[in-house]
């Protein structure tokens, strides 16, 4: 039985990707900073879970540990991460700009290396381990006031990048999911400091934004692919979303000539 590590589990994507492991039957450990939502999740899913904050070595080290004494693991799935703020360069926060560094690039390759020996560990003779990362649109597009975030994106993809030139002869893959209009209910707010209005301006009127289920499936579907075979990097976006520029805002409809 495959036995999963979740990072962000404690809501969207993260939660719903504990769920869908968990429905195929594999065994799940979420991790998370917030204790009270990894238990709530815990109770739903019948996953394990793990409060820790991956900006933080000592967290992570006790994690491996923890790992290592239950049973190691075969999956890890780094989905921990955010943005704050739609600020220009000029008069962007550098305390948001460390901040995106340390929870979207720093906290991969923390979990990723601490990981590495245990999911090397976990390979069986005509099988792999897998590392898969979710990144964002922004990690290959470029946008206005995207600056810290596009800047942390785009060192996670080149992190990945550069991981699975590392590991070339090992069965192991490394995957990347990049997702683009995802509405989930803290993502945006976060993003906005908590501001309601504007969080809820991002998907006015868009229809049928990605769900974080549609990306929980799209990461089942890379992980149960045969094991020879790696979706090294999976774009995924709404189709009113023809890319970071251009959103439609109201009903798909068909042109007519």
């Amino acid at each position: 039985m495959k036995r999963a590590v979740v990072t962000g589990a404690s809501s969207g994507i993260g939660a719903a990707t504990v769920r869908a492991l968990r429905g195929l039957g594999w065994e799940v450990v979420g991790v998370a900073r917030r204790a009270d939502r990894l238990a709530a999740l815990a109770e739903e899913t019948g996953a394990e879970v793990f409060t820790a904050d991956l900006t933080v070595q000592a967290d992570v080290d006790a994690l491996r540990d923890h790992l290592a004494a239950t049973g190691g693991v075969n999956v890890l799935i780094n989905n921990a991460g955010g943005a704050a703020g739609l600020d220009t360069i000029e008069h962007g926060s550098d305390a948001d700009w460390q901040w995106m560094f340390d929870v979207n690039v720093l906290a991969v390759k923390r979990v990723t290396a601490a990981l590495l020996p245990l999911l090397r560990a976990s390979v069986e003779p005509g099988g792999s381990a897998d590392i898969l990362t979710v990144s964002s649109t922004a990690a290959h597009f470029s946008y206005e006031g995207g600056g810290g975030y596009n800047a942390a994106k785009f060192g996670v993809h080149a992190l990945v990048d550069v991981l699975r030139l590392e590991v070339s002869g090992e069965p192991i893959r490394v995957l990347e999911v990049a997702p683009g209009m995802v509405k989930t209910e803290e993502f945006s707010l976060n993003r906005f400091g908590g501001d309601q209005e504007k969080a809820d301006a991002v998907y006015a009127n868009v229809p049928e934004p990605l769900v974080a289920d549609d990306v929980a499936a799209t990461i089942v579907a890379m992980l149960t692919m045969p094991p020879h075979v790696s979706l090294d990097l999976v774009i995924l976006k709404p189709v009113a979303q023809s890319s970071v520029y251009k959103v439609a805002r109201g009903p798909l409809t068909v042109k007519t000539s």
